[in-house]
């Protein structure tokens, strides 16, 4: 029988069943490939599993300091492998309802290592797969640097930590982007001794300079120790040598450095979407191509929302004011902690900063509970040209987070 499809894809990740539900809404008959499990890095090794971790770690945290709530708790104990329980559980749910949406469209999915051959020929197992147009989202890998080549048991890439089945009494994480941050608190939040060293002059080096400086006092606070200007100089059974002098002897490294697009021969007129494509490596940004390509709806790609998870979240869009330097701009700063929602919930560590140019919001930082949803109000109103006269007429609620961007409007 012949395999014969409008579209097919490699790679079930964010970018590829994007790609593969909204071509089967519009009547188009799709394959998709998947060597693995569908969701790709994201939903399996990535941001579901991490966030779930991260929840369970706050409220492991949260409930050991429950009596400023007014709550007495006995016998609090943290049973590691029921956080990774909960975490394959949810992981599972979610694939399986990827998987009966597949079903639901009418979407033939494919199992096994796939390769393109050409522009309208797929290979997978011994059969042959012609389709009009193909899609290459095969998303990345861990990056591999010289001298901190992963042995999955001392160095571990993010990949590796996740298959943790006990917890270290001690861990230095290589690197402070996203990735390195959450499990820096992860692992604060369950009380492992945490070092973070970092080659950038300040932790979270692609933030706005104020919310970088602002972390570091977040770090110090929770005692959680970090090194900047720093690398690791040589590693010499289980002893890390630090650029300044230090050494250290964690129980495991963690090598969180970013990651790099999977290893795939470009063929001309394969389309290529996600981490693959070498652009920016977030799962909401591989949808939005997905989208852009199927449904040819446009977005910006300088207004791409950058969101760290824990806490406080952190939250960024548009320029950051080093960017600024040398040009006309205004900013503002409320702090979280002048908000009475903030203090109602205990999460009074933060700021909301916006930068202005021609009475409209060029930038947005905020480092505050409940981040992430704030930061798509701003994008909104930078996308859409709204000037800040207008977003004064807006009415927020009482008591949230969000009217601390209506305070910060009035301070201009």
């Amino acid at each position: 029988m012949e395999n014969k499809f409008d579209i097919g894809i490699v790679g079930c990740g964010p970018a590829g069943y994007t790609a593969a539900l909204h071509a089967a809404s519009l009547g188009k008959s799709v394959v998709i490939f998947e060597k693995d499990f569908v969701g790709g890095v994201c939903l399996n090794k990535g941001c579901i599993p991490t966030k779930s971790i991260i929840h369970s770690s706050e409220v492991y945290k949260q409930t050991k300091n429950c009596e400023e709530f007014g709550i007495s708790a006995e016998n609090i104990n943290l049973d590691f492998s029921k956080v990774v329980e909960r975490k394959n559980k949810t992981v599972e749910i979610l694939r399986k309802g990827l998987t009966l949406a597949f079903k639901n469209a009418k979407i033939t999915v494919v199992n096994s290592q796939a390769k393109i051959i050409n522009k309208n020929l797929i290979q997978s197992n011994k059969e042959e797969y012609i389709c009009e147009k193909i899609i290459c989202a095969t998303g990345s890998e861990p990056k591999v640097v010289k001298g901190l080549e992963f042995d999955h048991k001392f160095l571990l890439s993010s990949d590796d930590i996740l298959n943790l089945e006990k917890l270290p009494k001690s861990i230095l994480i290589i690197g402070s982007g996203a990735i390195g941050i959450e499990w820096a608190r992860i692992f604060n939040n369950f009380g492992v001794d945490v070092c973070v060293v970092e080659l950038a002059p300040n932790l979270l080096p692609l933030a706005d300079i104020d919310i970088s400086k602002r972390l570091e006092r977040s770090f110090k606070t929770n005692k959680i120790k970090f090194y900047t200007q720093t690398t690791v100089t040589s590693i010499n059974n289980q002893k890390v040598t630090l650029s300044n002098g230090e050494e250290l002897t964690p129980e495991i490294v963690l090598v969180a450095i970013g990651r790099t697009p999977s290893k795939e021969d470009k063929i001309e007129g394969v389309t290529y979407l996600g981490d693959v494509s070498g652009e920016i490596q977030l799962a909401h940004y591989a949808i939005k191509q997905a989208i852009k390509e199927i449904d040819n709806i446009e977005f910006r790609k300088d207004l791409t929302p950058s969101v760290v998870y824990g806490t406080p979240e952190i939250a960024w869009i548009g320029k950051r004011e080093q960017e600024l330097e040398g040009q006309e701009y205004k900013k503002t700063t409320i702090l979280v902690s002048s908000l009475g929602k903030a203090h109602c919930d205990s999460q009074t560590d933060g700021i909301i900063k916006l930068l202005i140019q021609q009475n409209k919001i060029v930038g947005a930082h905020i480092m505050s509970n409940e981040a992430s949803s704030l930061i798509q109000q701003l994008t909104i109103a930078i996308q859409n040209n709204i000037g800040i006269e207008e977003l004064k007429k807006v009415c927020y609620a009482h008591p949230t987070y969000s009217e601390g961007i209506f305070e910060a409007l009035f301070k201009i």
